[in-house]
């Protein structure tokens, strides 16, 4: 497992962050405080604070290189 911060402060990253990742066919979770959802479900990431960072599990150890490729964007 592979862990990152990110960042979704807008409508716009969120919906381009979905469709990123949903390209790939691992688990991924976000983690905010104390509430990890399934970083493949746009509702579940609306119901976290998106003003702070979040952090990104990514379960994968193989494809990890062309997930951070994907990833770039949302990065901190």
């Amino acid at each position: 497992m592979k862990t990152v911060q990110i960042s979704l402060n807008s409508i716009d990253k969120v919906k381009s962050f979905v469709n990123d990742i949903t390209k790939f066919d691992y688990d991924f979770d976000l983690v905010s405080g104390r509430y990890v959802i399934d970083a493949k479900s746009i509702m579940g990431i609306f119901s976290l604070d998106l003003s702070k960072p979040i952090d990104l599990n990514i379960h994968t150890e193989d494809g990890a290189e062309e997930i951070m490729k994907a990833l770039k964007p949302y990065l901190i």
